[in-house]
Order: C-alpha cells, then structure tokens, then sequence
C-alpha cells in the first residue's frame, strides 16, 4: 500500500547543507528486512519508520536504520522523525513537549519556534579509552598521540568514542584510513578560533555502518556534550560546526537546563509525497 514519505534535512534551515533523512509514516505491517532493504536502497545515513507507540507515554514510536542495520537511537533522525510526525498532523499529548519512543526508551523532544530539540539520554558508558585505542585512533587518523589532548567514551547507544584533537583546523585536516577504524563508531572534535560562531568542529566517522563518515551527527554531538560540559571543557549552552568537510554547513544547537541537556536544530523539508513498499 501507498505510505506517506518525507526527505528531510536536518541541523540546517536551509535544504543541501545539512544531514538528509528518509521517513516512512503508517509503517505497520513492514517486517524488519523490508525496513532494512529500504534503508539500504535510500543509502542515507538513517532512515526511519514511524509506528504507533507501545508506551502509553509516547506520541509515536520510531524504528531507525543504517544501511548496515537497526540503531537503538540517533540524533538528527529523533529531530527529523519529530518534524515529519508533526507535519503529518501528529498532536503531542502534551503542548510543546513530544515524547517518542525507540530503542533506547523514551525520549523528549521540545519546540522553540521552529527549532527541534532533544533531551541527550544517559550514557550507556563512559570514562577515559585505554591507552592502545588512543594510540590505534591516532594511527588512523594520521596524527601524533601527542595531538589527542582529551578522550571519553560517549557512548548513548551507537557506541562512540570521542577524540578532541589541537584544533578545528587539524579536524578538518583529517584524511582517515578507515581500515584501522574497523568497527568503531569515532567522534572527532577540535576548538574552532576565538570569534567563530560555533565553538566547535565536529566530525563523525562510522565506517562499521556502512556510512565511513556522518554529515551532521545528533547522538554524537549529545554525548560529546554531556563530556564538555560535565568536565568543564564547555559551557552550558554553545554551537557546535559539522558537516564542512563533507561539502555541508550543519550547526548544532546545545544548552543545558537544569540536569537536561538539550540538542537541537532546524531541518528543511526537502521531498514529499508517497512510497510503496
């Protein structure tokens, strides 16, 4: 049958600049090789399916794939999946918060204006990495250990890692040998010089998903704040860069509000109509 279908694009106002998503409404009655040969096919970082909600708590229950398989959670598919909902005529049960659910429980998503943002879940793990992953990371980032100033495990569900390296510059600098990455799902960050409008650039590489590197990254860039602003290395509320080196102009919207952090950003509607699946 007929499924309503968005393309949208996310952590950005303006369509092309930031990370693309694909959204399946009314998903019932898809089993899980059909969701994950349509993620394949789409071959976008994430595309999600939305179903209607097994919590009595949430507004509707969202499925996201790679083209390498299922995530318990993302980032900039929770903003997306959000918006499409909501443009498709989803009411929240209550006014400006939306809850949705997904693999890692439930999640909330509030509006500002046309702004999205999400509360960062808990950390499934964190803590500094062993010394022969620091040093394996470097490898294959082409850089000396000594230009890892700080690493965190910021693991919210897809596993990652962190590395902050001297700069933004060095970030964007970076050619990986993805082969010495294998299976890690690594994040990347350096300061961007005094007077910039982002404090940080960021960047994503997930080779093990089929994508070897994230334009704009929502779960990476929650954990990462959790660290910064828990260790003192950020502010509460700060705009972090990502896309740049992929050709894309993604900005990240943090603030923390009490022991919540938020992560949020705009997303352009790019593509609507129907799929058949």
């Amino acid at each position: 049958m007929p499924r309503r279908f968005h393309q949208l694009d996310v952590f950005t106002a303006v369509p092309l600049e930031g990370n693309p998503l694909a959204v399946v409404h009314d998903a019932q009655g898809l089993d899980d090789e059909r969701m994950a040969a349509f993620a394949r096919w789409t071959n976008l970082s994430e595309t999600t399916f939305l179903l209607p909600p097994t919590d009595p708590a949430a507004d509707y229950r969202v499925r996201i794939f790679t083209p390498g398989g299922e995530l318990p959670f993302a980032g900039h598919p929770t903003l997306g999946s959000c918006h499409a909902w909501l443009a498709a005529g989803g009411v929240p049960r209550a006014a400006g918060m939306v809850v949705q659910e997904c693999g890692v429980g439930l999640v909330r998503i509030r509006r500002s204006g046309s702004r999205l943002a999400f509360a960062a879940p808990p950390l499934r793990r964190s803590g500094p990495l062993d010394e022969a992953l620091v040093q394996r990371i470097a490898a294959g980032l082409g850089v000396a250990r000594a230009d890892v100033l700080q690493h965190q495990w910021v693991d919210n569900g897809p596993g990652w890692c962190a590395v902050m390296l001297r700069s933004a510059a060095q970030v964007l600098a970076l050619r990986p040998d993805f082969a010495q990455l294998a299976e890690l799902n690594l994040g990347v960050l350096g300061a961007q010089p005094p007077g910039h409008e982002a404090r940080w650039e960021v960047r994503a590489f997930v080779p093990g998903l089929g994508v070897p590197e994230d334009p704009v990254t929502g779960s990476l860039n929650a954990g990462l704040a959790q660290w910064l602003i828990a260790a003192g290395l950020a502010p509460r509320s700060y705009v972090a860069a990502q896309g740049a080196a992929l050709g894309r102009d993604g900005r990240v919207f943090v603030a923390q509000d009490g022991d919540a952090v938020w992560i949020g950003g705009d997303v352009a509607r790019c593509i609507e109509g129907t799929v058949e699946l």
